[in-house]
């Protein structure tokens, strides 16, 4: 049972591998607990080969093994989450400074109970189309209701149960979810998420966005989610 005076937030991150950029995304959260927000950091880890457990354990993380997948992980996170509030955040990103007085005023809106937060998307990347890219993804979420999950998701405790919680769907899991909340519960977050920009850096910054936008069409066709993944690899 919740004490009414415990912190209110459970941050939830899946993990795989995750060892080189865990540390920074950790490090950002202390800013939450500092303001008296944070209640715990729960990494679902999916079968690390590297030092993720043993860097998160160290930095005050507690460690959930799952099977792999980011949104079984994300639904097992969930379910063993105890905050009145959840905030699902990927092992890339670092949430920047100011974040947590983003998330207590949104949290402090008894309207926002039915409704989600997402911060805005930043990459780690000087590019100008790193530039497009955050444009396009703000576009998507205002307009699509659609935010990436590189974006983070901060809802109470109580409608992400209402809606079913994560489906432990290999991919598309935060579309799902997105979709289910529909585009007027979703509000932009007054904070940014600096994600890791290495696979727009390593595939093309044409190229992961082309196939990440096959792969959101391929879901909307109910295409299976296990042919999914094997295409999107």
């Amino acid at each position: 049972m919740r004490d009414p005076g415990d912190p209110p937030l459970s941050i939830v991150i899946p993990a795989l591998d995750a060892a080189a950029t865990l540390p920074a995304v950790l490090a950002a959260l202390a800013e939450g607990r500092a303001a008296g927000l944070l209640r715990e950091v729960l990494v679902v880890d999916g079968g690390s080969q590297d030092a993720t457990a043993a860097l998160a354990r160290a930095r005050g993380a507690r460690i959930l093994a799952a099977p792999r997948g980011r949104g079984t992980q994300l639904a097992a996170g969930g379910a063993a989450a105890a905050g009145a509030w959840l905030l699902f955040l990927h092992a890339d990103t670092v949430l920047a400074r100011g974040w947590p007085e983003a998330a207590a005023v949104f949290m402090a809106d008894a309207a926002n109970r039915r409704r989600a937060g997402y911060f805005r998307l930043r990459l780690d990347d000087g590019a100008r189309a790193a530039r497009r890219i955050e444009a396009a993804a703000g576009w998507r979420a205002r307009r699509l209701g659609l935010p990436y999950g590189d974006q983070g998701l901060l809802l109470s405790a109580e409608l992400y149960r209402a809606l079913g919680g994560f489906r432990p769907l290999p991919l598309m899991e935060d579309v799902d979810l997105a979709r289910r909340l529909g585009r007027r519960r979703l509000v932009a977050l007054a904070a940014d998420a600096v994600t890791s920009a290495a696979r727009y850096r390593r595939d093309g910054y044409v190229a992961r966005p082309l196939r990440n936008l096959a792969c959101l069409a391929l879901h909307f066709a109910r295409v299976p989610p296990a042919l999914l993944l094997r295409l999107y690899r």
